[in-house]
């Protein structure tokens, strides 16, 4: 990669980052259209989340191997493709039930595949010092674009006149994403940069690490949350008699809370020696917009939705971060990264479709939030395990 400026390939992966999460953002402030216009459940519509979710932990260390036989940036732009393919089959059809769940299947492929790599060529592109930095600008990429997507869904779905076309509308920023990364990836191809290093012990996900159990542990802790908070908190609030554009702008706050924490946290911690008293802090924050829609959702909902997005912006920012500091080289990162997204993710897949059923069977929200903010202690437990001094992937057999 280094054939291209550093600003342009910088551009270049703030611009994929800006792609993986527009497919689940976009969804949320639409379900009750969705839902009346299909007939599904709470619990079907959580499905529409977990895809994606299911399909980031499964096919994490498939990632991993097409980058072995690709490189990195040529399987990043394949995943950007799929994207692009997904998104469009999704919101093509008409609103027809196969093509928003398959073309969500194929999108979530195409998110598993860039968004496992990204941390390692983060980690490749910043220097070591900066890699908080650059994991910041990723996560504000990606939670700047969900905002917009949370917030514009509805109105655009009304002046399209159909949630259809809304949902269609965030092809033409995968397509120029793809675009973007054409260059990187065969500039990338025309120079691979090998590393001289014993294959099974570069390949193989670390499962003998402790360290890298805990990163996947404390990552499964918080994604059950983030992915269940982003899907169930707009149809929260419309139980509570708010319309579909309130409930959208919501969740626009929701997001934008990610994407002021998730470019400040990480940037930090290049300046904090113990990440601790972040991850601590993150939790705290999200813990406290927990309870707060759990035990006074009428009280302050814009300041429960921009307490539970700062915190979880912030947990998953430093959570991204952490997998490029417990690595001891690019591909060390990308091993590790697979290895936490097959469980974590793989876990919290079920996270958005277990709080529908939840909420099919009580006919309520509350205890939706009182089991979230219930995931929130194991959170808190690991954060406190996460010392400045553990073993890093690579650096040790595993």
């Amino acid at each position: 990669m280094t054939e291209r400026p550093r600003w342009a390939l910088v551009a270049a992966i703030v611009l994929v980052a800006a792609n993986m999460r527009t497919l689940m953002a976009s969804l949320p402030p639409l379900a009750e259209a969705v839902r009346a216009d299909l007939g599904l459940s709470s619990a079907w519509m959580g499905v529409l989340t977990t895809l994606p979710v299911l399909c980031m932990g499964l096919l994490a260390p498939g990632a991993n191997q097409v980058a072995r036989r690709l490189g990195s940036e040529v399987a990043t732009g394949a995943g950007v493709g799929l994207v692009l393919a997904g998104l469009v089959l999704r919101g093509s059809g008409g609103g027809a039930v196969w093509s928003l769940y398959a073309g969500t299947f194929v999108a979530g492929a195409g998110i598993a595949l860039a968004g496992t790599l990204l941390p390692g060529i983060v980690k490749a592109v910043f220097p070591a010092r900066r890699s908080g930095l650059g994991t910041g600008l990723t996560m504000a990429a990606m939670m700047g674009l969900a905002a917009v997507a949370s917030a514009t869904s509805v109105p655009l779905a009304d002046v399209l006149g159909d949630w259809s076309r809304s949902l269609l509308v965030w092809t033409p920023l995968a397509a120029l994403a793809l675009v973007v990364w054409v260059p990187v990836a065969r500039a990338a191809h025309r120079h691979p940069e090998r590393e001289e290093v014993p294959e099974d012990v570069t390949h193989a996900l670390p499962w003998a690490s402790a360290t890298a159990w805990l990163v996947a542990a404390y990552l499964t802790a918080q994604s059950w949350q983030f992915y269940s908070a982003l899907a169930w908190l707009a149809p929260t609030y419309e139980a509570h008699g708010w319309t579909a554009r309130e409930a959208g702008l919501l969740m626009a706050a929701f997001t934008g809370a990610q994407l002021l924490s998730g470019l400040a946290a990480p940037t930090l911690l290049d300046h904090v020696p113990d990440p601790r008293l972040l991850l601590v802090l993150a939790g705290l924050l999200g813990g406290a917009g927990e309870l707060g829609v759990w035990l006074a959702p009428d009280t302050a909902p814009w300041l429960w939705a921009g307490l539970l997005g700062a915190g979880q912006g912030a947990a998953f920012a430093l959570g991204l971060a952490l997998l490029v500091r417990y690595a001891a080289t690019p591909r060390d990162s990308a091993r590790l990264t697979a290895m936490a997204f097959l469980v974590s993710y793989t876990a919290a897949a079920f996270g958005p479709a277990a709080m529908g059923v939840v909420e099919d069977v009580t006919g309520s929200f509350s205890l939706v939030w009182a089991l979230l903010a219930l995931v929130m202690v194991p959170q808190l437990i690991l954060s406190l395990r996460l010392r400045p001094d553990l073993a890093r992937v690579g650096a040790q057999i595993d």
